[in-house]
């Protein structure tokens, strides 16, 4: 297995309008693996993994879209090592 893991921040109006839901609902239809959860700065960090780099990119060009309340500022990723998540979580 050769795993992609991505930490995530996204910016923008994503707190409150249901992002974190359509975010799980997403990397659960990509059959992605990970957490998402809200910052205490507004943002939404989000830590993704998998070894289909093509289903990471999808998800990465979903982002932007988030939910339909949202508006997405910025998205801003850099590489990480896998966890080994099972699943796809939101955080409280």
């Amino acid at each position: 297995m050769n795993c992609k893991h991505l930490n995530i921040k996204v910016i923008g109006k994503v707190q409150g309008v249901w992002f974190r839901k359509y975010t799980k609902d997403q990397a659960n239809a990509l059959q992605l693996n990970g957490t998402v959860q809200n910052m205490p700065d507004g943002s939404v960090y989000i830590e993704v993994e998998s070894d289909d780099e093509i289903r990471l990119n999808e998800f990465l060009q979903w982002l932007p879209t988030g939910s339909p309340l949202s508006r997405v500022d910025d998205v801003v990723q850099q590489q990480g090592r896998c966890i080994g998540y099972k699943g796809f979580e939101i955080v409280r």
